[in-house]
């Protein structure tokens, strides 16, 4: 931690606004780099398992959802009525919301866990809640990746649209910080929060069309989940332009980002005003 220290009182100093900015972004990328190697080291398989992680999460849903309660669906360029379809939309649905929750978690708890860092260096305390979420984004990024290389092998095509997912990043990046850093916050002061957050988001899990379609949500509901549930619009819009070849959502992506947006304010609102009281508390 010794090098990050040094970081962190260079951080602190007094420079050029420019030149601080860059100091941070650096500082942030190396805590990335350093919670990416710590959580696996020793790890024979290392990195790859979140990979496999996610994996384990569409074998357990497709043999529930397909296979047990025989839920099936059409797309178009794949096999129709097909386990493995099923799994592969299923699998993009899953991409931006276990990237959102294990970010969302990790970052509840990243004030707290780091009591030497709030108290002792000059640190910009900003970073704290970022770490975990960018980590849990890059580690999503396997499973990306390896949705894209099965979805060209089964159509024999790359959609267009793949180019537009770093606009559907965006609202998920900006919802999960500003969540991240309104619990990162109050779990300082509240250390229920944790575990409430887990609650919640088992809740929010199903309310998304996640592992069910879309469909079969009443009319009358099908609407207000999403225009009201940033999630279930930006796991949609993973689909659409993984899977699809178009974006059918136009409107709830948008109205999802500019909600995204105006979380990741509220949070960091919240936890800036909090800030000046966590050295106090732990």
């Amino acid at each position: 931690m010794k090098g990050v220290a040094q970081k962190a009182r260079t951080a602190g100093g007094r420079r050029p606004a420019s030149s601080q900015r860059w100091t941070k972004l650096n500082l942030l990328l190396t805590l990335v780099r350093r919670d990416l190697e710590a959580q696996y080291k020793g790890s024979i398989l290392g990195n790859l398992w979140p990979l496999l992680n996610q994996l384990s999460q569409l074998v357990i849903y497709t043999y529930v959802f397909s296979i047990v309660l025989k839920v099936k669906l059409q797309l178009t360029g794949f096999p129709q009525n097909s386990d493995i379809t099923f799994g592969v939309w299923l699998f993009a649905g899953l991409l931006p919301w276990s990237a959102f929750t294990s970010g969302l978690i990790k970052s509840g708890v990243s004030v707290v866990g780091q009591p030497n860092l709030v108290k002792k260096v000059v640190f910009p305390l900003g970073l704290l809640p970022l770490v975990p979420i960018l980590t849990a984004f890059i580690e999503s990024s396997l499973g990306l990746a390896a949705l894209i290389l099965i979805v060209a092998v089964s159509t024999q095509k790359l959609n267009a649209t793949l180019w537009l997912l770093p606009l559907v990043w965006a609202p998920q990046l900006l919802l999960t910080a500003g969540l991240g850093y309104l619990t990162a916050g109050l779990t300082v002061f509240l250390r229920d929060i944790p575990q409430t957050l887990g609650v919640i988001l088992n809740f929010w899990f199903y309310l998304t069309p996640i592992v069910y379609p879309a469909s079969i949500i009443p009319e009358q509901w099908r609407g207000w989940i999403f225009w009201l549930n940033p999630m279930a619009t930006i796991s949609e819009v993973y689909r659409d332009l993984i899977l699809l070849g178009e974006v059918k959502h136009w409107g709830e992506w948008g109205v999802a980002t500019l909600i995204s947006a105006a979380i990741f304010c509220a949070g960091f609102a919240v936890y800036r005003r909090l800030r000046p009281a966590f050295a106090d508390v732990l």
